[in-house]
């Protein structure tokens, strides 16, 4: 006997310790875990974070174990845990590996594998795979968890389907953030056969596709070119069909998972700053994903949570929508008059609810009218119909729950919809039906009458009121515009509308005094409103070039757009012929004033350099890969970052920028509008423009930061040398570290951050654009100690734009930006 309990304790011991097998005389159990033999990943029993929820629930998992936890595999999603102390997981007799109820001896989990010997032992590998090996040959495999992946799909595994046994391996997310059961979506590889992966929703709708396999890429899913750090395969034969991806720096942490929204996401950790960091995802934005939202509630990109209530309704369990479960969708408040005891006499009909530019719902129904009114009516006739459209193409009705809706949506598939409610969730249109009847009485109608019409010429009145005439540029004809000009393009100008009698007191009157800076456009003076906030007010000039669809540009997407990178819009003025946007102070102004002051930049040591270099990386990633907009700046310098009082940095100026379509790569203008020796030589001299183009600038832009030099002067002096010619020509040579600013050359410890900076630099300033890397990759290359930059080709040098090709007329030389028209 007591041999035995000696063992037992023994093997106690060394589960405490960092073993990484679990044997027949060594089972798991409570808080114990194993190791991988390199500490990368741990085995045990994991609870998730509930919130306030003080019941616990346990899963035997796989998580990362040098960081803060993330799990990779659960094996009982579908079986929780109360006590781990209660059970056991070990080597069955037969020799699978088992969870067990050490009181009741009932088996909750097996591998359940044919094993010809029971003499296995489960060992956890630094792949992250759990493996059911021979005991006395590790090399024999008879099962492993990589084979049944969960959420996460880790590199060196598979993801594809056996053809001989039409098993297919998929990727379920969890239910929800605190629940690992198996969530609504799947991602994997056709089971018809083709090559390409699919996102399924609800095990039936397919609606998501990473396209066809190439032999390089899936087709539709471009990042995977765009990187520098993984190797995609995929393998195709008579037996079996699968991709799998390694990463060519093993010290790198990397991870593919689909997470409770239905997006799948390639993430990396970044020991910089101890976060998974998002390196690319597809769908690109959250309300592509099908029935993300539930019924009756509606998806919006641009805010957070992007789910909501469609009115008349209420989350149904609102514990769900806390852990970003929207899936249950909402209920309705108050019945349908329809769906009452209550006979029609006794209760108002329904009313309807008007939604314009939404998604309509999927699964409509065709009906017969030939007006609006005609279908509501059809509608009102069937109290399962919930909402109806009508439009040029006819009458359609929706019957049951609606699924889909989707806000602020101009895309293929929107319009207005008519939501059927209860007449007690319309109050106002209910007023209004009381007051036609009291109008129809004697003499008080006549009354309401004419207050009406007064009512009606005053509004008229008031809308002209609200009509301006500004001139586009010095000499032009004036132009009429209208409030309505910008409110097709934003969700309601009224809440960002300021008085300029206000803004006159806030600057002084725009003293000369509260000038901060000007330039082609007009000037920015400095104020404060009357609830003390600070403020940059841009006041266009009348000659200004920045006509009225850069005005809207800057307008539209400065106020949809929120990240900590980018300027945040304060408020317009549009009264007296003014164009006045109002911005957020920021006290250190533009990082130009301070960056090219011989004095001001020694305040700019490297690490305000470096937050500088990253803000404005991660700014541009946001416009371009991360917003509900996929948006082009097109003109990015060092001009228009300003410098909060930290330092760190917001993009500024959007009036050039360009909005891409969801598949939208790159484009094409006549109008080449930009500052010259930031623009990309395709954009400089053909008019194309994509992602790539501000990658090019930010490139200029992080050469400027480092050397504290400005990468533009006359092309006519004979002193002029094009920074980015001059970083290469000091980099080929190995001597690049010369050009650094001298305020920086105090501080060794910052060599290799400074080196690699200027690599990223040449990197983004590539001749061909699709050698640049995307501003995800860059933010990888910047954050993480482990990634590997690859080698830089030549540069675009001044003499392949036209700035310096003898046309030095048309470029410019201080800084500001140009536009250049081609003749009518």
């Amino acid at each position: 006997m007591a041999p035995l309990v000696f063992l037992l304790l023994f093997g106690q011991f060394l589960l405490c310790t960092a073993v990484d097998t679990i044997t027949s005389t060594t089972p798991l159990s409570g808080s114990q875990q194993i190791l991988s033999q390199g500490s990368k990943f741990a085995l045990g029993f994991y609870s998730p974070p509930r919130g306030n929820t003080t019941t616990s629930s346990y899963y035997i998992a796989i998580w990362y174990s040098t960081i803060p936890l993330t799990t990779v595999w659960t094996a009982t999603t579908d079986m929780l845990v109360s006590e781990p102390a209660f059970v056991s997981l070990e080597i069955a007799r037969d020799g699978n590996l088992v969870l067990r109820d050490k009181y009741t001896n009932q088996q909750l989990w097996s591998t359940n594998v044919s094993i010809a010997s029971n003499s296995t032992m489960a060992i956890i590998r630094d792949s992250g795979s759990l493996e059911l090996t021979d005991a006395s040959n590790s090399s024999m495999v008879y099962w492993q968890s990589i084979d049944h992946p969960t959420n996460t799909f880790l590199p060196g595994s598979k993801l594809g389907l056996n053809k001989a046994t039409g098993l297919s391996q998929k990727l379920v997310p969890w239910k929800n953030s605190a629940d690992p059961s198996p969530g609504l979506f799947s991602l994997e590889l056709d089971p018809n056969g083709s090559t390409q992966y699919f996102i399924r929703w609800n095990e039936s709708i397919n609606y998501w596709t990473s396209g066809p396999w190439d032999g390089n890429r899936f087709s539709l899913m471009p990042e995977m070119t765009a990187g520098y750090i993984y190797d995609f395969q995929f393998v195709n034969n008579a037996k079996e069909s699968y991709s799998y991806y390694s990463v060519k720096n093993d010290s790198i942490l990397s991870r593919f998972i689909i997470d409770v929204t239905g997006e799948i996401k390639q993430l990396i950790w970044l020991d910089y700053s101890r976060e998974w960091v998002l390196f690319w995802s597809q769908p690109r934005t959250h309300c592509e994903v099908y029935a993300l939202c539930g019924a009756y509630s509606s998806c919006n990109g641009t805010v957070l949570p992007h789910c909501n209530c469609i009115k008349g309704f209420s989350q149904k369990v609102q514990s769900d929508w806390d852990l970003q479960d929207y899936s249950g969708g909402c209920k309705r408040n108050t019945p349908l008059q329809c769906q009452t005891n209550l006979t029609s006499a006794h209760a108002p009909s329904d009313k309807f609810h008007v939604m314009e530019d939404v998604r309509l719902p999927d699964n409509s129904q065709g009906a017969v009218a030939t007006s609006s009114q005609e279908c509501q009516v059809v509608c009102l006739n069937s109290c399962s119909c919930t909402a109806y459209a009508y439009n040029y193409t006819g009458c359609f009705v929706w019957h049951g729950d609606l699924i889909n809706l989707q806000e602020q949506y101009r895309g293929i598939g929107g319009g207005t919809l008519l939501l059927r409610l209860a007449a007690s969730e319309l109050p106002d249109q209910q007023r209004k039906k009381t007051m036609v009847i009291v109008s129809t009485v004697g003499g008080v109608a006549a009354v309401l009458m004419i207050l009406a019409i007064v009512l009606f010429f005053l509004s008229r009145m008031c809308r002209r009121d609200r009509t301006f005439r500004i001139s586009k540029t010095a000499g032009a004809a004036l132009t009429d515009f209208r409030y309505s000009d910008l409110l097709d393009d934003t969700q309601s100008i009224d809440s960002l509308l300021l008085n300029l009698s206000t803004l006159r007191v806030a600057t002084n009157d725009f003293g000369e005094g509260n000038m901060l800076g000007k330039g082609g456009f007009g000037m920015v003076y400095k104020g404060v409103l009357p609830d003390g906030k600070q403020i940059a007010a841009k006041r266009l000039s009348q000659s200004s070039r920045q006509g009225i669809g850069e005005l809207k540009s800057e307008l539209v997407l400065v106020a949809k757009l929120r990240h900590r990178n980018l300027v945040s819009l304060v408020g317009v003025c549009l009264e007296e012929q003014e164009k006045i946007l109002v911005y957020e102070f920021m006290p250190n102004r533009s990082l130009d004033t301070i960056l090219f002051d011989s004095e001001k930049r020694k305040d700019l040591d490297w690490g305000r350099r470096f937050k500088i270099i990253s803000g404005v990386a991660r700014g541009l990633q946001y416009l371009h890969e991360d917003s509900q907009l996929k948006i082009i700046h097109r003109d990015l310098k060092a001009s228009n970052v300003l410098l909060d009082f930290d330092y760190n940095p917001k993009i500024s100026y959007f009036g050039l920028a360009k909005i891409f379509g969801g598949d939208q790569s790159e484009d094409v203008t006549r109008r080449i509008a930009g500052t010259y020796g930031y623009m990309s030589p395709e954009y400089a001299m053909h008019g194309q423009y994509s992602a790539k183009s501000d990658a090019f600038s930010f490139g200029v832009l992080v050469l400027e930061i480092v050397t504290g030099r400005r990468n533009n002067g006359s092309c006519n002096s004979e002193k002029y040398v094009y920074l980015v010619n001059l970083v290469w020509e000091h980099w080929t040579r190995g001597n690049v570290i010369e050009l650094v600013d001298p305020y920086l050359s105090g501080h060794p410890s910052h060599v290799d951050q400074v080196l690699k900076c200027i690599q990223i630099g040449l990197l983004c300033v590539q001749n061909r654009p699709e050698d640049r890397p995307t501003m995800s990759l860059v933010n990888a290359m910047l954050t993480s100690q482990s990634v590997r930059l690859p080698s830089v080709s030549m540069p675009a040098f001044c003499d392949r734009l036209s700035g310096c090709s003898g046309n030095s007329e048309s470029a410019s030389s201080n800084g500001m930006t140009i536009t250049k028209l081609e003749p009518r």
